[in-house]
Formats: structure tokens, C-alpha cells, sequence
């Protein structure tokens, strides 16, 4: 299974007979409360909102809807609001975790605690998906969001993490390309170094349930034409469902180039977890978090 658009996603999860349930934490602002009646709406997410109830209420009030009394707790202080939201989720009365108006520090922090967290020992990623006007499928940035400079080992668990999402949303085989500005191992550049040491632990099934290639780069990785150009072979050219940036700020800069002068559309959720926590921007419009809570919501 590949999907060519969010809208092949969105149908996906509404297909679903049972609405996962997900904790929203400092659920009191409109945009929040909007992407989340939508989802609700498709059917997609049974939501439990978490915050200063008189907003969360003024919230609602404001687009003409209601949550059941039962699905509201009013938790005023924001840090408070995020640990009882993971609270839910550990104590199994909420499937996954959405943030709401509040610093993302503030949201982790509950999350990491090692004894009352969500963490599973491993290393958490941000999985950023876009529909890319001119590709001709969904393809995920990583990590943009997250893991500032990924030692080797963790662009593995980015890798695995990433492919675990895509395997969750029905995936078969992922194809993953490590980005360099070159395509050939350049001692000096030690990007390209990691990124054929990634794909030998893909070739020796260290990493699975992919396709990993590397050294690769972005106009390799994108168009199957230019890579034939340049005489590079790869099942992995032109086809990409994951591209691995070097590092937090090169994936980034593409996100926000792909967004803001690509006018790609764009969901982000973060992985490696013991659920997706839709971590959204406290800026991002309201489709941007549906399409986030919509993704997360597949990964369940």
C-alpha cells in the first residue's frame, strides 16, 4: 500500500470502525478545537480534552459543538494539563497525545519523565509527512523537528522509527534515501560515511522492513530522469517514501521550503514513543493539525 495524497489517507481513517481516543493537552484554543471537531467529524478521533475548562468551553461554544462532560478535565496550569494528558494515555483511557497551545519543552517534559513517561528506552524522532505539488506520492521528511545532530546510531533509530509509522499506515516496503549533496562515499564528508554505513545495515538486516540508500542526493532521490543522467542506479531514485536529512536543520529548511515556496500541504507527529504524540507548531493552521491528528491516528 502507498498513499498519493492525504486525502487517500483521510478516506482510509474514516473507513475504520472504531474512533481512537486522543488526549489533548491545553485544549482551550480555537485552532486546536477546530482541527479536532473535524477529525471528530470524519469519524476519525473520539477526542478527551485537558485544560482550563472555561476556554476549552468558549472553544467549543465558538463552532457551535459540545464534548460529553466526561471527556473534560479541567486542568488550568498547562504544565499540570500535559502530565495528566500523558496520564491518560498510561493509564489506557486515551489511545495517543495531541498538543495543544503550549511550548513543545513543556509538552516533553512529561513525556520523557523515565517513570511516568510514554518514552520506550529508545530514541524519539519527528515524522514529518508532505503532499508535494509535482511528486506523485507521500513522502516524509526526517528529522526536522527533534534530534539535533544524529549520531550514526540514532539516524538508525530515526530510520526505524519512521519505518515503523509507515508499516503501521499499511506500508509494505519503505523506501528510504540518505541525503548528502554527493552520491559517493567522500571520506572528508562524513554525511556520506553514515549514510552507506546505513545502507550496509539495511543490506545486512540490521534495519528492516525497507529499502535504504545512500549516499544519495535530493535530485537523485527525487527524479528517476536525473539519476539515469548522472548514471546512478537505485530502485530507490525517483520513488522515495522517506528522506533522511543530516541533520535538524537541513530537514528543516526543506520542510519549510516545501511548505512556503513548494506550497506542499504538511502533518508531523513525533515517533519511537509508546504512541504518536501529534506535536504541531502552536501556529499551524487548523488543516494542519487535522492532517496531523489524521496521521497519528493511522499510526495507532
Amino acid at each position: 500500500m502507498v498513499f498519493k495524497s492525504f486525502d487517500e489517507l483521510i478516506a482510509r481513517q474514516k473507513a475504520v470502525p472504531h474512533a481512537a481516543r486522543m488526549a489533548v493537552a491545553a485544549a482551550g484554543d480555537e485552532h486546536t478545537i477546530e482541527a479536532v471537531l473535524n477529525a471528530r467529524k470524519e469519524g476519525i478521533v473520539t477526542p478527551v480534552l485537558v485544560g482550563d475548562k472555561a476556554a476549552i468551553d468558549a472553544a467549543l461554544a465558538h463552532f457551535g459543538e459540545s464534548v460529553p462532560a466526561e471527556d473534560i478535565y479541567d486542568v488550568p496550569d498547562i504544565a499540570e494539563a500535559a502530565k495528566f494528558a500523558v496520564g491518560l494515555v498510561r493509564e489506557g483511557k486515551a489511545d495517543f497525545l495531541m498538543k495543544g497551545k503550549l511550548d513543545t519543552s513543556v509538552m516533553l517534559r512529561p513525556v520523557v519523565n523515565k517513570e511516568t513517561g510514554l518514552g520506550k528506552g529508545g530514541v524519539m524522532s519527528h515524522f514529518t509527512l508532505f503532499e508535494i505539488p509535482g511528486y506523485h506520492k507521500l513522502i516524509a521528511v526526517v528529522d526536522g523537528g527533534m534530534v539535533t545532530y544524529p549520531t550514526l546510531e540514532q539516524k538508525k533509530c530515526i530510520i526505524e522509527n519512521t519505518v515503523g509509522a509507515f508499516r503501521a499506515m499499511g506500508y509494505d516496503e519503505v523506501k528510504v534515501g540518505v541525503l548528502a549533496c554527493v552520491e559517493k562515499v567522500n571520506p572528508k564528508m562524513p554525511e556520506t560515511v553514515e549514510a552507506d554505513a546505513l545502507k550496509q545495515m539495511n543490506l545486512n538486516g540490521e534495519i528492516t522492513g525497507c529499502v535504504v540508500e545512500g549516499p544519495i542526493s535530493y535530485d537523485c532521490a527525487m527524479s528517476r530522469e536525473i539519476a539515469e543522467f548522472k548514471g546512478f542506479h537505485s530502485v530507490v531514485s525517483g520513488d522515495c517514501d522517506v528522506l533522511v536529512a543530516p541533520n535538524i536543520h537541513a530537514g528543516n529548511i526543506m520542510g519549510k521550503m516545501l511548505t512556503v515556496t513548494c506550497k506542499a500541504k504538511m502533518a508531523g507527529f513525533i515517533v519511537g514513543a509508546k504512541c504518536p504524540i501529534v506535536m504541531t507548531s502552536r501556529g499551524s493552521t487548523p488543516e494542519e493539525k487535522y492532517l496531523s491528528i489524521v496521521i497519528s491516528s493511522a499510526a495507532v
